[in-house]
């Protein structure tokens, strides 16, 4: 989906929830529809889906964060609110791949790269890896956090 049609969702969205009197909702939404138009600005052009995938990635690693930090300062409410903001902007984002397919997923980019590069990939060559499992994730139009490819590439690797 480009960034103008994800953009017009997005406002259809915003009116939908304020006729809800949804505010969690209303104020999450712009904040996306904000974000992807800070960032088109910033670029000086339309953003491609790809940009406009990684805006709202980014929003969702940014609290995951604020969860840690609020759970670590005792402060339940607010981590549930950001929980909730998880949850609306993850609606516009390509299906997340569970651990079991992305586990396979990093089990065959281990095996291209041992393939290319003709022996197991080790530590040192966790970059390689990496880069073929995004690849794959891209190719696949799937998204996985990169934390948790990371913990899995480290692990397969070690294996």
């Amino acid at each position: 989906m480009d960034a103008g049609a994800l953009e017009a969702l997005i406002s259809q969205h915003v009116i939908t929830a304020m006729k809800a009197h949804d505010a969690v909702r209303t104020t999450t939404l712009r904040l996306i529809k904000n974000a992807l138009k800070n960032k088109a600005i910033e670029k000086r052009a339309p953003l491609t889906p790809a940009e406009s995938e990684q805006a709202l990635a980014t929003m969702i690693k940014q609290r995951r964060d604020s969860i840690d930090q609020f759970t670590k300062g005792n402060r339940p409410e607010l981590a549930a609110i950001e929980a909730a903001e998880i949850l609306v902007i993850e609606e516009f984002l390509p299906k997340a791949l569970d651990e079991a397919g992305l586990a396979s997923l990093v089990a065959e980019a281990v095996a291209e790269v041992a393939a290319s590069t003709g022996q197991k990939p080790t530590q040192k060559e966790m970059g390689l890896v990496m880069k073929a499992v995004q690849a794959k994730l891209q190719a696949a139009a799937l998204r996985a956090e990169g934390r948790l490819v990371s913990e899995l590439v480290k692990k397969q690797l070690a294996a």
